[in-house]
């Protein structure tokens, strides 16, 4: 069991990585510590991906020297997925970020709690 651990490295980072993330999206009530949760998430995700797609004494997938068999090159689909999620983590966090900048300038807290019960006592005093 151990020595399946060590193999894997990678994948036991990249768990541990979703396993904090998760627990911080589940835990924590205020908003900007639940985005740093999802990045985290988002972090070991990546980094699971990454790991899943190479392949020791395999290179990328640039042909060179003239080699063109395929079991010479590790998949470049993972890498691609990677950075595509990255992307699109970088834009989820920008407009959660703008949000919690306007929840906070309207409500005056990042409690996800007191800004739930701020909103009621206001829909009910109109």
């Amino acid at each position: 069991m151990l020595l399946t651990l060590l193999n894997n490295y990678e994948e036991a980072a990249a768990i541990v990585l979703f396993g904090i993330g998760f627990t911080m999206l589940l835990l924590h009530r205020n908003l900007i510590k639940k985005l740093i949760g999802m990045n985290i998430m988002d972090t070991g995700i990546f980094l699971f991906l990454a790991s899943m797609g190479y392949i020791r004494g395999r290179k990328a997938p640039i042909i060179t020297d003239g080699v063109t068999d395929v079991n010479a090159y590790i998949n470049p689909v993972p890498a691609g997925l990677v950075l595509t999620g990255i992307v699109v983590s970088v834009s989820v966090t920008a407009v959660m970020l703008s949000l919690a900048i306007r929840l906070y300038r309207r409500y005056h807290t990042l409690d996800l709690d007191d800004i739930y019960l701020l909103s009621r006592h206001q829909t009910e005093d109109r």
